[in-house]
């Protein structure tokens, strides 16, 4: 079901969209997500709000730029709520009661990314989290996000552990080329990191991220063996040289 709640919190693109941005809504109710969206002194918004019922609510048009990702980075761009469409996710998040995202909201995310992604040349790599472009500052959609679902269904990228061995890791404090190559992948596949070969607490968000997005089993912010694994598997499949 479509609804319209017009959210005055918008502006002109100057970019052609490429990206796809999902989030959750890290509220207590969909009333309170859907209150803060459309409230002019709040200055954020959404292109689409998607209820645990499946409900779509429409509060941006997708010609013009919605204000939800904020500061924000992906494949050496930042900015991307001038090039992006968000969609809103009502789940309370980590804040307050993270929880499995029901099937008749899945089931409606399907069909409303796929019409998203039919009218605009998003690549598959370009289907992210709001943790993807903002690692130091969002964990949504978060662990429990089916993203694994959404790659069967033609949306975004998905990697198989099969064959991966865990190996030595690196973590926090660690330095050297081994942290650099690491850093380098990720920096390849889309993620805004310093390639200064030094594992800081920043380099152990984006790696957290990483893994809440394409192993969320187990999001450590340690690299290791499967997360080396699951990466490469991705730059191949872009295309990208490893």
């Amino acid at each position: 079901m479509y609804k319209s709640l017009p959210s005055p919190n918008f502006d002109e693109r100057t970019s052609p969209v490429n990206v796809l941005v999902l989030h959750y809504t890290g509220m207590p109710t969909a009333r309170d997500a859907l209150d803060r969206l459309a409230d002019p002194n709040a200055k954020v918004s959404a292109h689409y709000v998607l209820d645990e019922d499946g409900t779509v609510y429409a509060m941006v048009d997708e010609e013009k730029r919605a204000w939800h990702a904020g500061v924000s980075h992906w494949r050496g761009k930042g900015g991307l709520n001038d090039s992006s469409i968000g969609i809103e996710i009502v789940n309370p998040g980590h804040e307050w009661g993270y929880r499995a995202f029901p099937e008749a909201q899945i089931a409606a995310l399907i069909p409303l990314c796929n019409a998203i992604l039919s009218r605009h040349s998003i690549p598959a790599r370009n289907v992210i989290g709001h943790s993807d472009i903002a690692p130091a500052r969002k964990l949504d959609p978060g662990e429990l996000f089916p993203w694994e679902r959404l790659a069967g269904e033609g949306i975004g990228l998905w990697p198989v552990l099969e064959g991966a061995e865990r190996g030595a890791s690196l973590r926090t404090g660690d330095i050297g080329e081994a942290v650099e190559e690491m850093q380098r992948m990720l920096a390849a596949y889309g993620y805004s990191v310093q390639t200064d070969g030094v594992f800081d607490a920043y380099t152990e968000a984006v790696v957290s991220a990483f893994q809440r997005h394409f192993r969320p089993a187990r999001v450590d912010g340690v690299w290791d063996g499967e997360s080396a694994h699951l990466l490469r598997q991705l730059l191949a499949m872009v295309g990208q040289p490893v």
